[in-house]
């Protein structure tokens, strides 16, 4: 086990560096690329896209390194796996710094969402990303449930813009393809969405990783959070704290989907985790506990 490695993560939304130390988290910090941009209407990734997302990846590559990190691992998700020259922006990225960044599966992505915010628990996580959403309920210790649907807060822009009758629809329809979920579940979310609506429903000045894990918003509160953030300008929302750069004309689409999986699926409540993929992604590889 590697006494301080690195991990990044390559979303759709936003690309994420973790950072390890003995064993603990020392912190995580994020740039918005937006790389899944425009992926609603088109099977490729934009190449400013591409760009701007790998110079994201190498400058946390070199810091982490900077840092002291004896290793730097790398993962991408739904924007890079879906898109027809998703293998381009692994090539880009390499050609940049050296890392060659792993691209996962829907389900692995579920899996490592469930270990990063659980461990051994039991539950279910709702993981809501840029280009997919993964659902995910363990029991007695076993998966019970995967599923990863392709859309995410960036898709949602992509196609509804901030119109609220087409976000609750494109919601609803997506909600629908996960199927049969299993009843009477606790439920986690896990992902920026979660993380920013947790950080105002707490009131927060400055965000607070431990303060965030174990928040609870009950549906009634997820849905009077969907109509006020459509109620509100992006620049409005832009201004509110804890409001990372970058995610002010998504947040609303993704309180939509949130509130309206919590209807459909019949969850009172979800409890929000700052514990995520990043650490399962580093349990799954036997680097943390």
């Amino acid at each position: 086990m590697n006494d301080k490695f690195a991990v990044v993560d390559v979303g759709s939304n936003s690309v994420r560096l973790m950072f390890v130390a003995d064993g603990k988290v020392l912190y995580k910090t994020l740039k918005t690329t937006r790389l899944g941009e425009g992926i609603a209407d088109s099977p490729y990734l934009k190449e400013e896209a591409i760009e701007r997302s790998a110079v994201a990846v190498s400058e946390f590559f070199h810091r982490a390194k900077s840092e002291g990190a004896e290793a730097v691992y790398g993962f991408a998700t739904a924007a890079v796996r879906s898109a027809k020259n998703g293998a381009e922006f692994v090539k880009t990225t390499y050609e940049k710094c050296g890392l060659d960044i792993e691209v996962i599966s829907g389900e692995t992505e579920a899996e490592i969402g469930i270990l990063g915010a659980l461990g051994n628990a039991d539950g279910g996580v709702i993981d809501v990303g840029g280009a997919s959403s993964e659902l995910v309920v363990k029991k007695d210790g076993n998966l019970i449930f995967k599923k990863s649907v392709d859309i995410g807060v960036v898709r949602l822009k992509d196609k509804c813009g901030r119109e609220k009758t087409a976000l609750e629809q494109a919601a609803k329809n997506a909600v629908k393809t996960f199927g049969q979920v299993p009843k009477n579940v606790d439920l986690y979310a896990i992902g920026g969405t979660a993380t920013t609506l947790a950080a105002l429903a707490l009131g927060l000045e400055t965000y607070d990783s431990q303060k965030i894990t174990g928040t609870v918003i009950t549906r009634e509160e997820m849905k009077a959070f969907s109509q006020k953030l459509l109620s509100m300008t992006v620049e409005d929302i832009a201004a509110l704290p804890c409001m990372p750069k970058g995610r002010a004309d998504v947040l609303a689409g993704g309180a939509v989907l949130l509130s309206v999986l919590m209807e459909e699926l019949d969850f009172s409540k979800i409890t929000v985790s700052d514990r995520d993929n990043l650490e399962g992604y580093a349990i799954k590889k036997g680097l943390l506990n």
